[in-house]
Protein backbone atom coordinates (compact mmCIF):
# COMPACT_ATOMS: atom_id res chain seq x y z
CA UNK A 1 0.00 0.00 0.00
CA UNK A 2 1.23 3.94 -0.69
CA UNK A 3 2.17 5.79 1.92
CA UNK A 4 -0.52 8.07 2.51
CA UNK A 5 1.79 11.16 3.47
CA UNK A 6 3.98 10.68 0.37
CA UNK A 7 2.85 12.33 -3.02
CA UNK A 8 2.32 10.05 -5.97
CA UNK A 9 6.01 9.65 -7.28
CA UNK A 10 5.91 11.63 -10.63
CA UNK A 11 6.99 10.18 -14.16
CA UNK A 12 7.55 11.99 -17.08
CA UNK A 13 7.60 9.74 -20.57
CA UNK A 14 8.76 11.50 -23.60
CA UNK A 15 7.00 9.54 -26.03
CA UNK A 16 4.96 8.80 -29.13
CA UNK A 17 5.98 5.15 -29.78
CA UNK A 18 4.04 2.14 -29.33
CA UNK A 19 6.68 1.42 -26.49
CA UNK A 20 5.89 4.36 -24.56
CA UNK A 21 2.16 3.42 -24.91
CA UNK A 22 2.59 0.16 -23.16
CA UNK A 23 4.64 1.77 -20.57
CA UNK A 24 2.23 4.09 -19.62
CA UNK A 25 -0.25 1.71 -19.47
CA UNK A 26 1.89 -0.50 -17.25
CA UNK A 27 2.39 2.20 -14.71
CA UNK A 28 -0.63 4.35 -14.72
CA UNK A 29 -2.78 1.72 -12.23
CA UNK A 30 -0.01 1.60 -9.42
CA UNK A 31 -1.21 4.48 -7.33
CA UNK A 32 2.04 5.21 -5.97
CA UNK A 33 2.94 6.66 -9.67
CA UNK A 34 1.64 9.85 -11.55
CA UNK A 35 2.09 9.16 -15.17
CA UNK A 36 2.88 11.99 -17.50
CA UNK A 37 3.32 11.43 -21.69
CA UNK A 38 4.42 14.27 -23.62
CA UNK A 39 3.68 13.97 -27.31
CA UNK A 40 5.41 16.13 -29.60
CA UNK A 41 2.40 17.00 -31.64
CA UNK A 42 3.82 15.95 -35.55
CA UNK A 43 1.28 13.86 -36.03
CA UNK A 44 -2.52 15.24 -36.64
CA UNK A 45 -4.09 12.16 -34.70
CA UNK A 46 -1.57 10.16 -32.46
CA UNK A 47 -2.50 7.31 -30.66
CA UNK A 48 -2.71 8.50 -27.00
CA UNK A 49 -1.33 6.93 -23.87
CA UNK A 50 -2.54 5.97 -20.60
CA UNK A 51 -2.48 9.02 -17.91
CA UNK A 52 -1.94 12.54 -18.25
CA UNK A 53 -0.88 13.60 -21.48
CA UNK A 54 0.39 17.04 -22.78
CA UNK A 55 1.40 17.79 -26.49
CA UNK A 56 4.25 20.26 -27.50
CA UNK A 57 7.51 21.15 -27.44
CA UNK A 58 9.53 22.31 -23.83
CA UNK A 59 11.59 25.37 -25.47
CA UNK A 60 15.20 22.95 -25.89
CA UNK A 61 17.00 21.64 -22.75
CA UNK A 62 16.72 24.75 -20.66
CA UNK A 63 12.51 24.54 -21.12
CA UNK A 64 12.54 20.88 -20.35
CA UNK A 65 15.10 21.87 -17.28
CA UNK A 66 12.67 23.95 -15.67
CA UNK A 67 9.68 21.53 -16.76
CA UNK A 68 11.18 19.09 -14.39
CA UNK A 69 11.33 21.09 -11.40
CA UNK A 70 8.13 22.84 -11.75
CA UNK A 71 6.10 19.78 -11.97
CA UNK A 72 8.21 18.00 -9.82
CA UNK A 73 9.16 15.32 -11.85
CA UNK A 74 10.55 12.24 -9.99
CA UNK A 75 11.81 10.42 -13.02
CA UNK A 76 12.20 10.72 -16.80
CA UNK A 77 12.18 8.43 -19.39
CA UNK A 78 12.92 9.02 -23.06
CA UNK A 79 10.49 6.90 -24.66
CA UNK A 80 10.74 8.58 -28.29
CA UNK A 81 11.66 6.73 -31.87
CA UNK A 82 15.19 6.06 -31.98
CA UNK A 83 15.96 8.70 -34.77
CA UNK A 84 14.34 12.19 -32.40
CA UNK A 85 18.32 12.58 -32.04
CA UNK A 86 17.44 16.30 -30.76
CA UNK A 87 15.25 15.73 -27.83
CA UNK A 88 16.96 12.62 -26.77
CA UNK A 89 19.92 14.93 -26.10
CA UNK A 90 17.85 17.76 -25.26
CA UNK A 91 16.12 14.57 -22.37
CA UNK A 92 20.04 13.88 -21.67
CA UNK A 93 21.05 17.56 -20.44
CA UNK A 94 18.23 18.61 -18.94
CA UNK A 95 17.61 15.47 -16.54
CA UNK A 96 21.37 15.94 -15.76
CA UNK A 97 20.27 19.90 -14.98
CA UNK A 98 17.24 19.45 -12.84
CA UNK A 99 19.25 16.24 -10.89
CA UNK A 100 16.38 13.90 -12.20
CA UNK A 101 17.68 10.44 -13.35
CA UNK A 102 16.88 9.44 -16.88
CA UNK A 103 16.57 6.22 -18.68
CA UNK A 104 16.46 5.83 -22.64
CA UNK A 105 13.78 3.08 -23.55
CA UNK A 106 15.31 1.82 -26.81
CA UNK A 107 13.73 -1.05 -29.19
CA UNK A 108 16.14 -3.16 -30.88
CA UNK A 109 17.82 -2.29 -34.35
CA UNK A 110 17.10 -4.66 -36.93
CA UNK A 111 19.88 -7.06 -37.85
CA UNK A 112 20.19 -8.30 -41.30
CA UNK A 113 20.07 -11.93 -41.64
CA UNK A 114 20.70 -14.14 -44.92
CA UNK A 115 19.58 -13.56 -48.16
CA UNK A 116 19.71 -9.87 -47.37
CA UNK A 117 20.95 -7.11 -49.66
CA UNK A 118 21.61 -4.01 -46.89
CA UNK A 119 23.29 -1.23 -47.78
CA UNK A 120 23.83 0.96 -44.29
CA UNK A 121 24.32 4.16 -44.18
CA UNK A 122 24.59 7.26 -41.25
CA UNK A 123 22.29 9.87 -42.42
CA UNK A 124 19.36 10.19 -45.15
CA UNK A 125 21.99 12.67 -47.28
CA UNK A 126 23.98 9.42 -47.89
CA UNK A 127 21.39 7.12 -48.41
CA UNK A 128 20.15 9.86 -51.39
CA UNK A 129 23.35 9.64 -52.53
CA UNK A 130 23.25 5.73 -53.00
CA UNK A 131 20.17 5.44 -54.55
CA UNK A 132 21.20 6.63 -58.12
CA UNK A 133 23.46 3.43 -58.47
CA UNK A 134 21.04 0.75 -56.87
CA UNK A 135 17.81 1.27 -58.97
CA UNK A 136 14.90 3.68 -60.10
CA UNK A 137 11.93 2.74 -58.55
CA UNK A 138 12.49 3.51 -54.64
CA UNK A 139 9.99 2.56 -51.61
CA UNK A 140 10.79 5.17 -49.23
CA UNK A 141 9.98 4.29 -45.76
CA UNK A 142 11.71 6.90 -43.44
CA UNK A 143 9.00 9.71 -42.65
CA UNK A 144 7.85 12.85 -43.88
CA UNK A 145 9.66 15.07 -42.17
CA UNK A 146 13.08 14.00 -44.10
CA UNK A 147 11.97 14.24 -47.60
CA UNK A 148 13.74 17.26 -48.19
CA UNK A 149 16.83 15.15 -48.87
CA UNK A 150 15.88 13.35 -51.62
CA UNK A 151 14.28 16.19 -53.29
CA UNK A 152 17.46 16.77 -55.47
CA UNK A 153 16.72 13.70 -57.43
CA UNK A 154 14.61 13.98 -60.42
CA UNK A 155 15.29 11.21 -62.54
CA UNK A 156 13.98 8.38 -59.51
CA UNK A 157 10.30 7.96 -58.92
CA UNK A 158 9.36 7.64 -55.51
CA UNK A 159 6.36 5.50 -53.20
CA UNK A 160 6.81 7.89 -50.48
CA UNK A 161 4.71 5.84 -47.15
CA UNK A 162 3.49 8.34 -44.02
CA UNK A 163 1.21 8.27 -41.52
CA UNK A 164 0.79 12.16 -42.76
CA UNK A 165 0.76 13.71 -45.83
CA UNK A 166 4.14 15.17 -46.43
CA UNK A 167 4.83 19.08 -47.65
CA UNK A 168 7.50 20.53 -49.90
CA UNK A 169 10.49 20.22 -50.37
CA UNK A 170 10.24 16.92 -51.90
CA UNK A 171 10.96 14.64 -54.58
CA UNK A 172 9.20 15.75 -58.43
CA UNK A 173 8.40 11.94 -58.93
CA UNK A 174 6.45 11.05 -56.48
CA UNK A 175 3.20 8.96 -54.95
CA UNK A 176 1.95 9.41 -51.52
CA UNK A 177 0.35 6.21 -49.23
CA UNK A 178 -1.09 7.10 -46.45
CA UNK A 179 -0.92 4.38 -44.07
CA UNK A 180 0.22 3.12 -40.47
CA UNK A 181 1.06 0.24 -39.31
CA UNK A 182 1.63 -2.90 -38.19
CA UNK A 183 2.16 -4.38 -41.47
CA UNK A 184 2.03 -7.79 -42.81
CA UNK A 185 4.35 -9.59 -45.35
CA UNK A 186 1.74 -10.52 -47.66
CA UNK A 187 0.82 -6.57 -47.59
CA UNK A 188 4.41 -5.48 -48.25
CA UNK A 189 5.19 -8.14 -50.95
CA UNK A 190 2.15 -7.27 -53.41
CA UNK A 191 2.87 -3.44 -52.80
CA UNK A 192 6.73 -3.91 -54.12
CA UNK A 193 5.17 -6.26 -56.84
CA UNK A 194 2.29 -3.67 -58.13
CA UNK A 195 4.69 -0.63 -57.74
CA UNK A 196 7.44 -2.66 -60.05
CA UNK A 197 10.00 -1.29 -56.17
CA UNK A 198 13.73 -1.94 -57.15
CA UNK A 199 15.42 -0.33 -54.03
CA UNK A 200 13.86 0.31 -50.22
CA UNK A 201 14.73 2.85 -47.92
CA UNK A 202 14.05 2.60 -44.27
CA UNK A 203 15.61 4.16 -41.27
CA UNK A 204 16.56 1.14 -38.97
CA UNK A 205 13.86 2.13 -36.21
CA UNK A 206 13.75 -1.86 -35.18
CA UNK A 207 10.45 -2.02 -34.58
CA UNK A 208 8.56 -5.35 -35.46
CA UNK A 209 5.43 -3.49 -36.76
CA UNK A 210 7.16 -2.42 -39.83
CA UNK A 211 9.97 -5.03 -40.29
CA UNK A 212 7.64 -7.14 -43.11
CA UNK A 213 9.12 -4.55 -45.79
CA UNK A 214 12.50 -6.39 -44.66
CA UNK A 215 11.17 -9.75 -45.54
CA UNK A 216 9.11 -8.87 -48.92
CA UNK A 217 12.57 -6.95 -49.79
CA UNK A 218 14.49 -10.03 -49.31
CA UNK A 219 12.22 -12.47 -50.85
CA UNK A 220 12.00 -10.33 -54.18
CA UNK A 221 15.92 -9.62 -54.09
CA UNK A 222 15.77 -5.77 -53.82
CA UNK A 223 18.59 -4.22 -52.29
CA UNK A 224 17.87 -2.05 -48.80
CA UNK A 225 19.25 1.42 -48.06
CA UNK A 226 19.17 1.40 -44.00
CA UNK A 227 20.01 4.68 -42.33
CA UNK A 228 21.50 3.26 -38.85
CA UNK A 229 20.02 5.04 -35.96
CA UNK A 230 22.24 8.10 -34.07
CA UNK A 231 23.51 6.81 -30.44
CA UNK A 232 21.70 7.11 -26.96
CA UNK A 233 23.97 10.41 -25.07
CA UNK A 234 26.71 8.83 -23.21
CA UNK A 235 26.01 7.84 -19.72
CA UNK A 236 22.41 7.19 -20.06
CA UNK A 237 21.08 3.89 -19.18
CA UNK A 238 19.02 2.11 -21.77
CA UNK A 239 16.18 -0.30 -21.52
CA UNK A 240 15.29 -2.31 -24.45
CA UNK A 241 11.78 -3.14 -23.48
CA UNK A 242 9.11 -1.15 -20.73
CA UNK A 243 9.57 -4.81 -18.39
CA UNK A 244 13.32 -3.30 -18.30
CA UNK A 245 11.75 0.26 -17.99
CA UNK A 246 9.41 -0.52 -15.40
CA UNK A 247 12.39 -2.65 -13.23
CA UNK A 248 14.78 0.46 -13.66
CA UNK A 249 12.20 2.99 -12.67
CA UNK A 250 10.85 0.87 -9.55
CA UNK A 251 14.60 1.29 -8.25
CA UNK A 252 15.09 5.06 -9.03
CA UNK A 253 11.84 6.11 -7.59
CA UNK A 254 12.07 3.77 -4.41
CA UNK A 255 12.08 5.74 -1.07
CA UNK A 256 14.46 3.34 0.57
CA UNK A 257 17.63 4.19 -1.67
CA UNK A 258 18.77 7.55 -2.33
CA UNK A 259 17.69 9.12 -5.89
CA UNK A 260 20.25 7.87 -8.34
CA UNK A 261 22.20 10.82 -10.41
CA UNK A 262 24.12 11.14 -13.05
CA UNK A 263 27.88 10.28 -11.81
CA UNK A 264 29.77 9.86 -15.33
CA UNK A 265 29.97 12.56 -18.13
CA UNK A 266 27.20 13.27 -20.85
CA UNK A 267 28.55 13.45 -24.15
CA UNK A 268 26.60 16.34 -26.31
CA UNK A 269 27.17 16.89 -30.09
CA UNK A 270 28.44 20.21 -30.56
CA UNK A 271 27.24 22.33 -31.74
CA UNK A 272 23.61 20.82 -30.36
CA UNK A 273 21.34 20.13 -33.34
Amino acid sequence: MPDAARPPRHVLILGGTTEARRLAAALVPDPALRVTTSLAGRVAAPRLPAGEVRIGGFGGPEGLARWLREHAVDALIDATHPFAGTISFSAARAAATAHVPLLALRRPGWVPGPGDDWHQVTSLDEAAAALPALGSRIFLTTGRMGLAHFARLTDPWFLVRSVDAPEPPHPPRMEVLLDRGPFTVEGERALLRAHRIDVLVTKDSGAAATAAKLTAAREAGIPVVVVRRPPVPDGVPVAANPEEAVNWLRAATSPLSARPLHTEPIGFPHPLH
